[in-house]
């Protein structure tokens, strides 16, 4: 059994450049890899097809983005016309005589810009009645009845709040 010997160079030498060679090997094929991974879409071979792949998914994302601000400004328009806040007043209309109990009530419907509608109903054991009263700017053109104005204020501080 022979020992290496600095008598020995051109063996080391072989050596030390197989070791080399072998982190060399081990290196390239990590940077192949990762290259690999880098290159995206399909058929890349190249780093301008990947470039070009990314241009074109940013260019459609872009579109998406705008398509999507444009619907969400229309949502946002039709949503300040829909009705936001509700509440409803219940009340007995006849007191005194004790007809109706607590069945009559004033609603109001408003929307975010303050317009809307009011319904109230005065029921009584023969009849029902119902009323109905438009809203505008937070205020109604016509008069409202205590309720009425209970209801709609509360509806208005539900918007508020």
């Amino acid at each position: 059994m022979q020992y290496l010997t600095a008598a020995d160079p051109l063996l080391l030498a072989v050596i030390v450049l197989g070791i080399v060679i072998v982190i060399m090997a081990a290196a390239i094929f990590h940077l192949h890899n990762k290259l690999k991974r880098f290159l995206i879409g399909t058929d890349s071979t190249r780093i301008g097809d990947s470039l070009a792949y990314v241009s074109g998914q940013l260019s459609e994302i872009q579109q998406f983005k705008n398509d999507l601000e444009s619907y969400l400004v229309g949502v946002e328009k039709r949503l300040k016309k829909s009705v936001r806040s509700v509440h409803t007043v219940r009340f007995n209309p006849f007191k005194g005589t004790g007809g109706g109990g607590n069945q009559s009530f004033a609603t109001a419907f408003i929307n975010e810009e303050g317009d809307g509608v009011i319904i109230s109903s005065l029921y009584a054991r023969d009849h029902v009645s119902i009323f109905s009263k438009p809203v505008r700017g937070n205020k109604s053109e016509h008069e409202l009845s205590d309720e009425e104005k209970e209801s709609l204020e509360n509806a208005l501080n539900g918007l508020r709040g």
